[in-house]
C-alpha cells in the first residue's frame, strides 16, 4: 500500500501544500506585476513584484523591481534591490551596470564606480563597461581617467559612437583640439549627419575665427532638426562673438516661434536683450523662462546664474 502512496503521490504533507500555495501566489503576483508595469500602472506593479518577491527572492523578479522603483524616482530602493541580486549572482557583469546605470541616475558616482570595477573584472572584453566607467570617472571630475576609459572602449569598437562623442567633447574642453576634431571627423564619417558632432565641429569653427563656415554647418543642423536647442543657443553665440545683438536675438525669436516651451531661448533672448540695454524686454523675458523652467535659476533682478547648459561656449 505504501508503495503505490509514493508511486501516485499519496497524501500531501502540509509543508508541500504550502510549497504550492507559495510557488502559485509567487506566478500570478509575478506576472500580474509585469502586466501592470507594461501598461504603466506601477504603484500596482510595485506592489505585486514586492509581495511576489516577499515569497522568493527571484532575480527575473528583482531586476523588474528595480525598474519599477527607478521609474517612480525610488532610486535608493532600486539600487538596494540590485545590490542584493548582485549577492546573489555574483558572477552575472549584466547586473553590476544595472547598478551603475541606478548610481549614475542617483549622481553617486563613487558606488558607481565600484559598480563598474566589478562589471569590468566579469567582462573586460564588453566596451560598454569602459563607457560606464568613464561616466563615472567624469562625475568624479577625472578627465584624465574618463578620456582612458573611452579610449579602451573605442580601441573594442571604434565605431562606438557615444564613446567618441564624448571623448571629443573632454578633449575639446581640454584643449586638445588636434585630437578632438579627429574623433569628430570619425563621428562623421560613421554618420554624415550626426548633430552632435556637427555642432561640435561648428564650435570648433567659430573659436578659429571661421565663423560663416560654422554658421553654415548649424543651420545645416537646423534644416535637419529645426527643434535642436543647441543650435540655436551655438548659432546665437557666433553672433555674439562680433556682437551683432539684433541677429543673435533673432534667433531666438526663430526659435520661439517653432517652441513656445524653448525656456532657454526666453533666457538666452532676455540676456542679450539686458546687453543692448533693453531692461523691460530682457525682464519680460526672465520672467517667461522662470514659468517655464524655475528650477533653472534665472533671476528678475537682472542677473542670470546656473543654467545649466551642456556646454560652456568657449566665446
Amino acid at each position: 500500500m505504501g508503495f503505490f502512496k509514493s508511486l501516485f503521490g499519496g497524501s500531501q504533507t502540509p509543508e508541500n501544500k504550502q510549497e504550492k500555495i507559495d510557488r502559485k501566489n509567487f506566478d500570478i503576483l509575478k506576472y500580474d506585476g509585469i502586466r501592470a508595469m507594461r501598461i504603466g500602472k506601477l504603484t500596482y506593479a510595485i506592489k505585486c513584484f514586492e509581495e511576489a518577491t516577499a515569497i522568493q527572492e527571484d532575480i527575473e523578479t528583482m531586476q523588474h523591481q528595480a525598474n519599477a522603483y527607478a521609474r517612480v524616482n525610488r532610486l535608493e530602493d532600486a539600487c538596494k534591490l540590485i545590490q542584493r541580486v548582485t549577492e546573489i549572482v555574483p558572477n552575472d557583469p549584466q547586473n553590476f551596470q544595472l547598478l551603475a546605470n541606478l548610481n549614475y541616475m542617483k549622481e553617486d558616482y563613487i558606488n558607481m564606480e565600484k559598480a563598474c570595477q566589478k562589471a569590468l573584472e566579469l567582462d573586460s572584453e564588453n566596451p560598454a563597461n569602459y563607457f560606464l566607467s568613464a561616466k563615472a570617472a567624469i562625475g568624479n571630475k577625472n578627465a584624465i581617467q574618463a578620456i582612458a576609459m573611452l579610449t579602451k572602449a573605442i580601441v573594442l569598437d571604434e565605431n562606438f559612437v557615444e564613446a567618441l562623442q564624448t571623448r571629443a567633447e573632454i578633449l575639446w574642453n581640454l584643449q586638445q583640439s588636434k585630437d578632438a576634431t579627429a574623433d569628430v571627423e570619425k563621428l562623421l564619417e560613421i554618420n554624415p549627419e550626426d548633430e552632435s558632432a556637427l555642432l561640435l565641429k561648428a564650435e570648433m569653427l567659430a573659436v578659429g575665427n571661421q565663423e560663416e563656415q560654422a554658421l553654415d554647418l548649424t543651420n545645416g543642423v537646423l534644416e535637419l532638426n529645426p527643434f535642436n536647442e543647441k543650435a540655436y543657443i551655438l548659432k546665437s553665440n557666433i553672433y555674439l562673438k562680433n556682437k551683432e545683438f539684433d541677429k543673435a536675438i533673432a534667433v531666438f525669436d526663430e526659435s520661439i516661434e517653432i517652441n513656445a516651451q524653448f525656456a532657454k531661448g526666453y533666457h538666452e533672448r532676455g540676456r542679450i536683450k539686458l546687453m543692448k540695454g533693453d531692461k523691460e524686454g530682457s525682464l519680460a523675458d526672465m520672467k517667461k523662462a522662470i514659468e517655464l523652467a524655475p528650477e533653472n535659476g534665472t533671476n528678475i533682478s537682472g542677473e542670470y546664474h546656473n543654467y545649466e547648459q551642456q556646454r560652456n561656449i568657449p566665446f
